[in-house]
């Protein structure tokens, strides 16, 4: 289905709600009312638009038997997922983080902490007993079956936590919009628990440059990490929001806002 509004003389496409929504030049409008979403679309211009439509959700089917509304955010290695899941919650979303529960279970001690060392071996371990996550990431990267013994290891334990960090948030505030900021979410399966899913995206040669400058990293390296993940392209088709990581951020901290707001009015 397509929905069509007249947008400032752009043309630009976005995914919402398993609906693609295209925004063009012409006056036609087609509405599905329930909820108003207003979206700030980068054009291939570096311009953006901004936009008003209706459609039906059809959130009967919710994952989440609370009111609150619990959300994957995810994306590729350096497209800016950290970034907009703390605009998120500057906007007053409750954000979990993937990787800071993945750290917490893995410290030093721990069943998890156990097992990987028992695995990998102490090669992979800091002076101070913690988790050398650079040793650690160069052998899974290179290593599909070792990375996916990593996985065994340490998802089930987050999925745990996160579970139980969305139990308290509800708890607190019944109408919560909850981020879930995870890596592996289509991957591991993790999509199927949540309520939406939103993808961050950008171009391979932004991931590159960033991964070099964050990671100190070589283009090749760069290169090999991308590649272990699954492509962005798979990410966004199966995403109810893609949202571009390299806009300017004062435009992605306005889509970002406008994006919680609808997801609070369904919250």
């Amino acid at each position: 289905m397509f929905a069509r509004y007249a947008s400032r003389d752009t043309r630009c496409d976005i995914r919402f709600a398993r609906y693609e929504i295209r925004f063009t030049s012409d006056e036609d409008r087609h509405r599905e009312s329930v909820v108003a979403v207003e979206a700030v679309v980068n054009h291939a211009n570096t311009e953006a638009a901004v936009g008003i439509l209706s459609l039906d959700l059809n959130l009967s089917s919710r994952v989440c038997s609370a009111p609150m509304i619990l959300v994957g955010l995810t994306g590729g290695l350096a497209t800016g997922k950290s970034t907009l899941a703390d605009m998120f919650k500057r906007c007053g979303a409750v954000v979990i983080d993937a990787d800071a529960l993945a750290r917490e279970v893995v410290t030093p001690g721990k069943p998890a902490w156990k097992e990987i060392v028992k695995t990998f071996g102490k090669e992979v371990l800091n002076p101070d007993r913690t988790l050398n996550r650079q040793a650690l990431g160069a052998i899974i990267f290179r290593d599909p079956a070792k990375r996916q013994t990593l996985e065994r290891i340490i998802h089930p334990r987050v999925a745990r936590e996160q579970m139980r960090l969305t139990r308290v948030a509800a708890k607190r505030d019944p109408h919560a919009v909850v981020i879930y900021d995870v890596p592996l979410l289509f991957e591991a399966g993790i999509d199927k628990r949540v309520d939406i899913t939103i993808v961050v995206n950008a171009d391979r040669e932004t991931q590159i440059a960033r991964l070099k400058k964050r990671n100190g990293l070589s283009r090749a390296e760069a290169i090999r990490r991308i590649k272990s993940q699954m492509p962005l392209a798979k990410k966004r088709q199966r995403a109810d929001f893609v949202l571009d990581g390299t806009i300017e951020k004062g435009r992605l901290f306005l889509l970002a806002t406008k994006t919680f707001r609808q997801l609070r009015a369904i919250a």
